[in-house]
């Protein structure tokens, strides 16, 4: 059947639909164009269509598709949001249904982390009692303290819904049409509500199966298309690997022979690759070679440069060297790394302490309390500085002020910034700050200025200055400063969605996922595996024939619109890519 013929059964359904298509295929193009036949049928005042995906980046890319293919004034009858901006608007209004305390505050990740970061990843298993009993304690949290972690939000959201017929009918008479991006990755509890509302609500399902990168995690699974299916019996629409991100190329052909295992010999068109041997280049130089090239290819088939690009690596300390790279040189390449936020927001904290109104009298107190702030900053990666700064803080609670170098930088940067007082604007005052952590030569505090740039330059400068100058408008200082930042920051977890901002974006293969560039750059490297040195396309625990590892790297391809370069060292190979000139 014709593709045209496909999405039209779509838009005539009056049921429950399946749609399946590879990455570009214009899943989301065809759900916006029912979502506005839906709401052109007629929607009752307060309704909307509801589209739920799992990432900020997801949403943002759907908030640009809706400028494309939604008229303006149906806009506002779209609501769009993530599963957990979802959950937290049900659990907030009515998780005292479940036991919870009326007043419900979001366990932040960064606090979440500080509680748990002397757990290293590898050890967070059901038979470590250490972590056992921290899942204990956030339950406790939930249901005595009324605080809840992000990762509770699936389950009580689901034991919600299932309890209450009234709660379904309410979600249910608002969004009568809930479409449910990247379906393929909705684990249990997610599911469960979906299928719950089902029932009273059409539903909607885009999926991919082989972009289900995120299947090592519990509940996700490839038997997610196969309850699906079952709970549902949708109709089924299959667009196959029909590509409009990148339709003057072949990355998304790449990208599915990569999958298939049968890369040509021959070029693909927006596809190149370059192999260079570590021991003459350094990784500075060849990034900035690689940057490059990109460029001129995609100046090449577009007639201009690209706007945003990306580089996407296998880990995370992967993406950090890349940066430091980018760094390296007296003329750094701007860029914006996407990292592990964790220290950074809670660095932030003790930046808004240091912005609260301060008096002499309470100077070691203060102190005491801004060692507190970066000790729990440093806990929050498991990091042994954070015990002696505990120590510290516990003398200086005590009336006594150390004499060692560190808390004396401290105590300068708190004495420094309660004599020259603030202007009243946020961006300025967040500079000064800044500018005071370095110039007190201490490396811990340069360090944590550097983690308040990371703070802004990924789009929370907006929402935190508001609330900051909010304030200062109020009182004529920055009052509950840390209040301010902690609301900021969980609206921004919960209702942000991140425009990808232009330049060069360093991140992670699994941070890419939902997002789109006009070019990217896939970086290969060798990688030991314990044995001998290996290809960091393979992922660890990965066997021939490799399938998770090229589902992973597929995706990696196919975030490009007009060119993907693949670089990598000369040694050691790569059994997915193999040895051909792309």
């Amino acid at each position: 059947m014709e593709v045209c013929d496909l999405r039209q059964q779509l838009l005539n359904c009056k049921g429950h639909a399946l749609v399946i298509g590879g990455p570009g295929s214009g899943k989301t193009t065809i759900a916006l164009k029912k979502a506005v036949m839906r709401i052109n049928d007629g929607l009752e005042p307060g309704q909307s269509v509801l589209f739920l995906s799992f990432s900020r980046a997801a949403v943002a890319r759907v908030g640009e598709a809706t400028r494309l293919e939604v008229p303006k004034a149906q806009r506002g009858m779209l609501s769009m949001q993530t599963f957990h901006s979802f959950f937290w608007t049900l659990l907030s209004a009515h998780a005292y249904l479940l036991g919870a305390p009326k007043s419900l505050r979001i366990l932040l990740p960064q606090d979440e982390q500080a509680k748990y970061g002397t757990i290293r990843a590898k050890d967070r298993k059901e038979e470590n009692p250490e972590w056992q009993a921290w899942l204990q304690e956030r339950e406790r949290l939930f249901r005595e303290d009324g605080l809840i972690a992000f990762d509770l939000f699936p389950s009580n959201a689901a034991q919600l819904l299932g309890r209450s017929a009234h709660v379904r009918r309410l979600v249910t008479q608002r969004h009568p049409l809930i479409i449910v991006d990247e379906a393929q990755d909705t684990n249990e509890h997610a599911w469960r509500c979906i299928d719950l509302l089902a029932p009273t609500a059409q539903v909607i399902c885009l999926a991919d199966l082989e972009q289900q990168i995120f299947d090592h995690l519990p509940g996700i699974g490839p038997e997610r298309i196969v309850a699906i299916k079952k709970s549902l019996s949708p109709l089924e629409i299959d667009l196959g690997a029909q590509n409009y991100r990148s339709g003057d190329t072949e990355i998304a052909a790449f990208g599915q022979d990569i999958l298939l295992g049968k890369v040509r010999g021959s070029p693909y068109v927006g596809v190149s690759a370059f192999n260079y041997n570590p021991k003459q280049r350094t990784l500075s130089a060849i990034m900035r070679m690689a940057i490059g090239v990109l460029q001129r290819a995609i100046r090449k088939s577009t007639g201009k440069y690209g706007k945003n690009v990306a580089i996407l690596t296998h880990s995370g300390a992967s993406a950090a060297k890349v940066s430091v790279a980018l760094n390296a040189e007296p003329k750094p390449v701007r860029h914006k790394l996407s990292f592990d936020e964790a220290e950074a927001m809670l660095t932030a904290r003790f930046a808004a302490f240091l912005l609260e109104p301060k008096q002499e009298l309470d100077r070691v107190r203060d102190l005491a309390t801004a060692l507190e702030l970066l000790a729990t900053a440093k806990r929050a990666n498991g990091l042994a500085a954070a015990k002696q700064w505990q120590v510290w803080a516990l003398a200086a609670r005590a009336g006594k002020v150390p004499k060692a170098k560190f808390v004396q930088a401290v105590l300068s940067v708190i004495d420094g910034l309660r004599a020259q007082g603030f202007s009243g604007d946020p961006g300025r005052d967040w500079t000064r700050l800044k500018v005071a952590l370095r110039a007190a030569g201490d490396e811990h505090l340069a360090e944590a200025a550097k983690n308040l740039d990371y703070l802004v330059a990924f789009n929370r400068g907006k929402r935190i200055s508001g609330g900051l100058g909010a304030v200062w408008t109020r009182d004529g200082q920055y009052t509950g400063a840390r209040q301010v930042l902690d609301l900021a920051l969980a609206q921004d977890q919960i209702l942000g969605g991140i425009d990808d901002p232009p330049g060069v974006q360093v991140m992670t293969v699994h941070k890419s996922k939902g997002k789109q560039f006009d070019g990217v750059i896939v970086v290969r490297e060798g990688r030991h595996d314990g044995e001998q040195m290996i290809s960091s396309f393979v992922w660890w625990g990965d066997e021939t024939p490799y399938y998770r590892s090229r589902k992973i790297l597929r995706v990696a391809i196919t975030r490009a619109k007009a060119h993907t370069l693949m670089i990598g060292p000369i040694w050691p190979g790569c059994p997915i890519v193999g040895p051909h000139k792309l």
